[in-house]
């Protein structure tokens, strides 16, 4: 998988487990007591613009139509929530360790061959631990003063630690139109950083998510081999010329019924997807991600959302945002500054 982001405003313009684990003592814990999601980036950053009032695409209608008559969202169709990402926070004090790169995982020069913060009692996505046992994305996250580290396919065992690509974000810049460069990979098959797209129990309990959210699709609903801004990077996906690319940018439509919704927390990310909308970031059956409640103050027991609580949604009540034409996927990446 190669993968890639760059951040632009786009034409249109004119971040369930419902685990109690305790937060370990020392090593700079993993936990902030409190995470407000993807607020991770400054305010200009293009996951916190509101386009409510964006025009939508050309395209709109014929890409949702083509979704929609392909199958929908995967899972059978169910806008389900995965909750299996974890966010680690470092307060400086993590040890810095070295990880050999997973042969055909690890690409240059899109990927960032450095030390990476390991905090203590930490956890991979989908794993208890470090470890990845399931074989799965193993996505290890981790914000450690103005930077955020991103790893895909990470796997610590002891002192051995391998790992596929990592992005290294700085979180006091802008990026630009090229993000970390054109055609390059990051932790995500689309390019973008994960964390500032996935939202939180504790977001939930504040009663607002101030950003966009991380969806994803099955492969064969996914344009083949293009991408559109803020996405650099696309995969072999087997999808028609009708099909979404990677990167599109959904709007839920204004006039969707939220009363129809079963409880507040579900109105919550349904009025986020109203205003910021869902970036489109990987190949996958689950739609919707959201960061787990290991390490956050609240629990999704305690604030009342469910994996299925907004599986009301379907593709039609969606609209595709304004955006620039589609890039063909070469994977030449020219690294930024």
């Amino acid at each position: 998988m190669r993968m890639a982001w760059a951040i632009t405003v786009a034409l249109a313009l004119a971040g369930c487990s419902e685990e109690d684990g305790t937060k370990p003592p020392g090593g700079g814990p993993p936990g902030n007591g409190g995470d407000l999601g993807g607020r991770h980036f400054p305010d200009e950053a293009i996951w916190y613009q509101d386009v409510s009032a964006a025009p939508v695409a050309p395209e709109s209608r014929a890409w949702i139509a083509a979704l929609r008559d392909s199958g929908g969202w995967g899972n059978g169709n169910v806008f389900q929530i995965d909750f299996s990402f974890n966010v680690l926070h470092d307060d400086g004090s993590a040890p810095m360790r070295a990880f050999q790169p997973r042969d055909g995982e690890f690409y240059s020069p899109d990927c960032d061959h450095v030390q990476v913060p390991v905090p203590a009692g930490g956890a991979l996505e989908g794993e208890d631990g470090y470890a990845c046992t399931t074989d799965g994305d193993c996505h290890l996250l981790v914000v450690r003063g103005t930077s955020l580290y991103e790893m895909w396919r990470a796997d610590i065992q002891g002192s051995a630690f391998t790992g596929g690509c990592l992005a290294v974000w700085d979180l006091t810049r802008v990026y630009g139109m090229e993000g970390r460069g054109d055609q390059c990979t990051s932790a995500d098959a689309a390019g973008f950083p994960i964390a500032p797209l996935l939202f939180t129990a504790d977001e939930i309990a504040a009663g607002e998510i101030q950003h966009a959210i991380r969806f994803i699709l099955p492969n064969d609903r996914i344009r083949r081999r293009a991408y559109v801004a803020p996405a650099t990077h696309g995969t072999n996906t087997t999808g028609g010329d009708n099909h979404p690319p990677y990167g599109v940018h959904l709007r839920l439509r204004r006039d969707f019924p939220l009363e129809s919704l079963p409880n507040d927390a579900a109105r919550v990310v349904a009025r986020a997807l109203q205003r910021y909308g869902m970036f489109h970031a990987d190949g996958g059956n689950i739609a919707l991600t959201a960061q787990g409640d290991r390490f956050t103050q609240h629990k999704w027991s305690q604030v009342g959302l469910r994996p299925r609580d907004l599986s009301a949604l379907r593709v039609e009540d969606f609209e595709v945002i304004a955006h620039g034409a589609p890039v063909p996927v070469t994977n030449d990446c020219v690294r930024e500054p």
